[in-house]
């Protein structure tokens, strides 16, 4: 397994990003100034974006995993790894994601607490209504680690 930053030709990797952000222009507001990480197991498995937002404090803002290789550990593994990078740089790592019950729980048990929420931000931002599991996400819930 590798992982690696990806400097040119971001959006060879569409097809995952839209996974974890299904509207293409909400992905092209962080793709050019975030680092794009691509993790390698005998192919592409995963990517991760991930953007300086200043002070100290690093954000992912997407982070996906082809549907045929997840829960096989390569989310959490690609967290590690942005966890250990991004130590070295900064003392924060926040993430956004929807109030989703899927979701939450899996950025919780990688270290992550639930800090706050942005209302109706799925609602006001996209041109369409986003569903999870069933479940039309409204809010945003921002949770962050603290890297040192």
């Amino acid at each position: 397994m590798e992982i690696k930053r990806v400097l040119e030709n971001k959006k060879q990797f569409i097809e995952l990003l839209l996974l974890a952000d299904e509207q293409e222009s909400m992905i092209d507001c962080y793709l050019d100034r975030g680092d794009l990480y691509v993790l390698e197991d005998d192919g592409v498995k995963g990517v991760c974006v991930v953007t300086d937002e200043g002070d100290g404090h690093f954000e992912i803002k997407n982070l996906a995993t082809d549907p045929l290789h997840q829960r096989k550990g390569y989310g959490r593994k690609m967290i590690q790894a942005m966890f250990a990078h991004y130590q070295q740089k900064g003392h924060t790592m926040l993430v956004g994601t929807g109030d989703s019950p899927l979701t939450i729980p899996f950025y919780e048990s990688c270290g992550f607490i639930i800090s706050h929420q942005l209302e109706n931000y799925f609602i006001k931002n996209y041109d369409h209504p986003i569903f999870e599991n069933g479940k039309q996400l409204k809010h945003m819930v921002i949770l962050k680690k603290d890297l040192k």
